[in-house]
């Protein structure tokens, strides 16, 4: 089984080119989804989250409202640290769990670990292949405001850190531009699924 890596940035389009590459056939799982699973009341990282950010993060119902919690930590790498360090290994552990169950029920598959922060984690380093997905920092902005109902500055905030996209392409096997139609990024799509085939073969 081949195992891919498939980041970029904040609305960057990588969701879109995971749901491209799992239409063509490949085993997909969504990182930031184990993330938010983690985070959820009885979740591995739940406990220690409200025990570090407080009580303020959750609503009435006992839940972590990410738009809170977030707000705490993008705008203090110590605080964001403290939040990786809770939730990425309960993450990875579940992603390795996957890419296990994938290579038993399909060796000759291709799966993707579909995730933001892979090359600022050292995560990119357990895949095979890494796929970026870029478009320019304009329309990040834009697609993350439209998407999220976050603020300009907001996004902003988000996109301080993490690394920018030109700097994650020195570690890509792959580049898809999604920042053209969406006709495009599937037909770039298309060829990368092609070539990812290959190497199974």
């Amino acid at each position: 089984m081949l195992r891919v890596g498939l980041t970029g940035g904040l609305a960057s389009g990588k969701s879109f080119v995971g749901e491209a590459l799992a239409g063509l056939g490949c085993r997909l799982l969504k990182a930031d989804e184990l993330g938010h699973a983690v985070l959820e009341p009885g979740g591995s990282a739940y406990e220690g989250a409200v025990r570090a950010f407080g009580p303020e993060i959750l609503d009435e119902q006992g839940f972590i409202v990410r738009r809170r919690l977030g707000g705490l930590v993008f705008g203090d790498p110590e605080k964001l640290a403290t939040l990786n360090a809770l939730v990425h290994p309960a993450v990875i552990a579940r992603e390795e769990e996957w890419m296990r169950e994938a290579e038993a029920a399909d060796p000759a598959g291709i799966a993707v670990v579909e995730a933001a922060i892979l090359v600022e984690t050292g995560s990119h380093r357990r895949f095979q292949k890494l796929v970026l997905a870029v478009c320019t920092p304009e329309q990040q902005i834009e697609r993350a405001m439209k998407r999220d109902g976050l603020s300009r500055e907001e996004v902003l905030h988000r996109l301080e850190r993490q690394m920018p996209l030109e700097e994650k392409r020195n570690y890509a096997d792959y580049v898809i531009d999604t920042s053209g139609p969406k006709a495009a990024t599937l037909e770039q799509v298309r060829r990368l699924y092609d070539e990812l085939r290959r190497l199974t073969v």
